[in-house]
């Protein structure tokens, strides 16, 4: 640990507290400042609308928080959270159902998950957190080419007041309210073109009383629709104290799902099912349906900027933004802080920066999250109305839809487990997409449907192409670098 040195991270959520038990081993001092008041327990804060909806850690994710937050989820369960190991996971959508034994987790909520994490990071002997502080704009030098800290708008005392705080490295974590490209827009530097996709989500959540054999028996149960007709996603999952969040989730912008508590429990037994019913039936409604809409997602290419200033790092969805249904925001918040924390262990002892170091972080960065923002936007892309402006190629997004749906008709209708481990791995985020988009898997794969159907459209793409599979895909897949997936960890057995 380079022991000196202040390092100042904006946003005390889950991307804020990753990146500050990261900088904690590297900085003498870290300050965390939100514009919120900070709970004294698992309730949620203002800030954060999302936070009375369902929140998950993908695979990696998982993997992550333990190496960083040890003991986190029997900590988590310890407080009452839902204990998942060996409890059913039921997942169907329409090719088919599956239905197996979860492994160890913790079902929670956001808000606990994130005062367990606040708990554990406001005990590191270095590390302040300070709440309502409000970002009004960054400070600079001189030559306005290095950050030198934030000024603040302090709502602690009675007339508010400004505060400048100053600090070696500033870390933008404020979430999808960032206001950073903005602020450097109008300090005259030009910003790249962000990737945008138009989703037009719709969430409605609700929380019950779930009976005990209910609890002892589930761990989460999912339909995951079909947005070829318009029909949305429905998922149980129980968190802490006999508590489940059953959520709704539409995209496209064609309708929503209801928060009528009259009309709740029926729109979700049409998305579940006739199976669901008798469930549902025995849950207690114990708060009224909330709803949350998300416009559009948001990839920034801050990296591209050979200007970019020294002293600044951006993180979380400040930087990228995701589909909240999928659950990689907070995993890939957690890919961030991992990474950055690589990065830093590069760099050249006694030394706080290298010149160069952020924008180099940055490109390294956002290298280990693109595999999540293609498949998000690969799947969200289904939905009439979702519309994607960026550099990605269409092409590639629809042969990913297309294999995907093999994949998942193997698994779900056929019950081939290699290749539903083989897609899990990929859209768990513990293995790049390349280990599915390569010739030789894709072959193995449409060899497998005994249809007949894969191979007559893998045939058709490449009559079309006019080239070989190997060429196509690098026409139309990104070329994600693998370098920083977690393979190097050490997966489980």
């Amino acid at each position: 640990m380079n022991s000196k040195g202040k390092a100042l991270i904006l946003g005390g959520g889950i991307a804020g507290l990753f990146t500050a038990n990261v900088l904690s081993r590297h900085y003498e001092e870290v300050v965390i400042a939100d514009r919120d008041e900070f709970p004294a327990g698992p309730e949620n804060r203002a800030g954060t609308p999302q936070a009375y909806h369902p929140h998950r850690f993908l695979e990696r994710g998982k993997m992550i928080v333990e190496r960083w937050f040890p003991g986190i989820t029997e900590e988590l369960l310890q407080q009452g959270a839902h204990p998942r190991a060996q409890k059913s996971v039921k997942m169907t959508n329409r090719f088919g159902t599956l239905e197996l034994p979860d492994e160890p987790n913790a079902g929670c909520s956001r808000s606990l998950l994130e005062w367990t994490l606040r708990s554990r990071v406001a005990k590191l002997p270095n590390v302040t957190l300070l709440p309502k502080l409000t970002a009004q704009q960054l400070l600079f030098d001189a030559g306005k080419k290095a950050v030198t800290g934030v000024l603040f708008r302090d709502r602690n005392v009675k007339e508010p007041a400004l505060l400048h705080m100053h600090a070696d490295i500033v870390v933008d974590a404020s979430g999808r309210g960032s206001k950073l490209a903005d602020w450097l827009q109008d300090l005259g530097y030009a910003i790249p073109e962000a990737e945008r996709l138009h989703i037009s989500l719709g969430y409605s959540t609700r929380h019950y009383k779930v009976p005990e054999e209910i609890h002892a028996a589930w761990s989460t149960i999912v339909n995951e629709g079909d947005p070829a007709l318009g029909i949305g996603t429905a998922v149980f999952n129980p968190i802490e104290n006999q508590l489940a969040e059953i959520v709704l989730y539409r995209a496209g912008g064609a309708s929503y799902p209801t928060t009528e508590s009259d009309l709740y429990n029926q729109e979700a037994e049409d998305l579940f099912g006739p199976a669901i019913g008798n469930l549902l039936e025995q849950l207690e409604p114990v708060s009224s349906p909330r709803g949350y809409r998300i416009e559009e997602c948001l990839r920034q290419h801050f990296e591209e900027m050979e200007d970019w200033p020294s002293g600044l790092l951006v993180l979380g969805d400040a930087f990228c933004s995701f589909d909240p249904i999928f659950g990689q925001g907070m995993t890939v918040a957690a890919i961030q802080a991992d990474t950055l924390d690589r990065c830093l262990q590069s760099k050249q002892e006694g030394i706080l920066l290298e010149q160069g170091f952020e924008r180099s972080a940055l490109q390294e960065i956002q290298s280990a999250i693109e595999p999540a923002w293609w498949l998000s936007a690969a799947a969200d892309l289904r939905w009439a109305g979702v519309k994607y402006e960026g550099r990605l190629s269409a092409q590639g997004f629809s042969f990913a839809q297309k294999l995907f749906d093999i994949c998942q008709e193997l698994a779900y209708s056929h019950h081939d487990m290699a290749v539903f481990e083989q897609y899990m791995m990929v859209t768990g985020l513990l293995a790049s997409p390349h280990d599915l988009f390569n010739a030789n898997s894709i072959t193995a794969i449409v060899n497998a449907d005994r249809s007949g159907q894969g191979n007559a459209w893998l045939h058709q793409v490449l009559e079309e192409a006019g080239v070989p599979l190997e060429e196509l895909l690098v026409q139309i897949i990104p070329a994600f670098n693998t370098e920083f997936l977690p393979l190097s960890m050490g997966l489980p057995e």
